[in-house]
């Protein structure tokens, strides 16, 4: 029988132990813990923060429908780009949602400057843990494939380990979550974590409360959000 199970898990790792490694990952995690205190544990979001929604999101809705009208980026306002649209005229919202439901659209987004260098940066730091929590479109047929191939792609694949894809991102526990929509709402009315605005052009223009914290892109000063945590 062990015989057996070992030989699966061969065949199901691409020729490595897949128990052994998930047991040995574990056991650094839990020992890195124990020897170096808290953990960070820092939660960024994908779309709008990691991955160009907003600009990949025009460039194919202008393609797409070279006549209509289209709203710029420096006129977006609201998180929900199908209700502005909608604003234009009626129709534009289905047409507007038709675009991020199509094929490739998340795998073809463009990386947003400096993020993929700054979460590389931040999972290599001593004590902490980081990982991507995205909420997947309810249309489902490209999407979650797509986020996980984007993932992949711009990050390699031992990353994928560190995907969170969920609808309600409070019920994940984490620090810090770093995310582009000003209001993050779900089962649990007060989430363990902080959530730091990253700046978008659909909410630069929203007010905030004196204790909300922004990171204005990834040239901001990221690392100092992440040090005032560890104290």
């Amino acid at each position: 029988m062990l015989t057996l199970l070992y030989s699966k898990t061969r065949l199901l790792g691409r020729g490595r132990t897949l128990l052994l490694d998930q047991y040995k990952r574990i056991c650094l995690k839990m020992s890195r813990s124990s020897l170096s205190g808290k953990r960070l544990r820092v939660l960024v979001d994908m779309d709008g923060v990691l991955a160009d929604f907003e600009g990949g999101f025009l460039k194919k809705y202008r393609a797409k429908y070279p006549d209509e009208p289209f709203i710029t980026l420096e006129d977006r306002r609201g998180f929900w780009v199908s209700t502005q649209y909608g604003e234009l005229r009626s129709d534009l919202c289905e047409k507007a949602i038709s675009i991020w439901q199509s094929k490739d659209f998340f795998i073809e987004l463009p990386p947003l400057p400096g993020g993929v260098e700054a979460v590389k940066e931040m999972a290599e730091m001593d004590n902490t843990d980081v990982f991507i929590c995205t909420s997947p479109i309810k249309h489902y047929k490209h999407c979650p494939f797509e986020k996980y191939a984007w993932v992949e792609k711009h990050f390699g694949h031992d990353f994928l380990e560190q995907v969170i894809l969920t609808r309600d991102k409070t019920l994940i526990t984490g620090d810090i979550l770093i995310d582009d929509k000003p209001d993050i709402l779900g089962v649990e009315a007060k989430p363990t974590w902080e959530h730091v605005l990253f700046t978008a052009c659909h909410n630069k223009h929203c007010s905030m409360s004196p204790s909300q914290r922004r990171l204005l892109s990834w040239s901001d000063d990221w690392r100092a959000i992440l040090d005032s945590k560890r104290q």
